[in-house]
């Protein structure tokens, strides 16, 4: 047996569902609720991202970040029936796992930045925050319903 993923990415990841979770659910009612957990998911982006620098072989970055040709490669591959095993993230994985990163980190600084001066009651960063949020939840539900 090979153990992939180490004890800080699997707290990671329910984690960050549960912020995420809790987020969605008081995000009419319950700002401060809201608020904090917009903050704890943006400090667990933060945390994993330096464990991909300085974590284990498979929390590493380095290990299933490849170029877009590899992706395409590796999507093209599925279609045909011939793609290659991975342990760990496949290429494909790996770029949603950066997809959904980049998503929730945006989706945790635009709303911080509606807390501020320069953007209280902005309209437009409203509009990008939501936009990011349904950009973040379908790469969450795409990430826990493979997990």
């Amino acid at each position: 047996m090979i153990r992939v993923w180490d004890p800080f990415v699997r707290a990671f990841h329910w984690a960050l569902v549960a912020s995420f979770a809790v987020a969605w659910l008081s995000s009419e009612n319950w700002e401060r609720l809201h608020d904090a957990a917009g903050y704890a998911a943006g400090a667990l982006v933060a945390l994993r991202i330096v464990w991909g620098f300085v974590g284990p072989r498979y929390a590493r970055f380095a290990q299933f970040v490849r170029s877009p040709d590899t992706v395409i490669g590796y999507l093209r591959a599925i279609k045909g029936g011939s793609e290659r095993r991975y342990i760990g993230h496949n290429p494909a994985g790996g770029a949603m796992i950066v997809v959904l990163l980049v998503a929730m980190a945006a989706t945790a600084v635009s709303g911080w930045l509606m807390t501020t001066d320069a953007f209280w009651g902005s309209t437009v960063l409203q509009h990008v925050h939501s936009a990011l949020w349904r950009t973040a939840c379908s790469r969450w539900w795409s990430f826990t319903s493979a997990a």
